[in-house]
């Protein structure tokens, strides 16, 4: 029986998210693609809030430069969003999607400025 890739992606992303969750002292950051956009959250799973938010959705900077680029600058500005904060170390969540592309770029950028993980 062959899967479609949103069943794939929810059943990897369930298998994930059994192993991570963020708290106050280690949130977690969440990366979403769409085909035109990329988000990323830092989350505090034990009160349900969304510490901190980036998109390249209605960002100027972001949106300019292949899809690469705006994770680049994604992972950037969510970085420095989360030191202004005060959240220096994460958990990353791939939500499923494969550690390869705008994914790792988001998150390669995001150790160059600042977050452990």
């Amino acid at each position: 029986m062959a899967f479609s890739k949103v069943t794939r992606r929810a059943k990897i992303k369930r298998r994930i998210r059994r192993n991570i969750s963020g708290t106050a002292a280690q949130p977690r950051l969440t990366v979403f693609r769409s085909n035109k956009q990329i988000y990323a959250q830092i989350i505090d799973d034990l009160t349900g809030k969304t510490v901190v938010s980036a998109s390249s959705y209605n960002n100027k900077v972001a949106s300019k430069g292949s899809k690469t680029d705006q994770a680049v600058a994604i992972g950037k500005e969510v970085a420095e969003k989360a030191a202004k904060v005060g959240v220096t170390t994460v958990v990353f969540d791939r939500n499923g999607y494969l550690y390869h592309g705008r994914v790792k770029s988001l998150a390669d950028s995001a150790r160059e400025s600042g977050l452990k993980f």
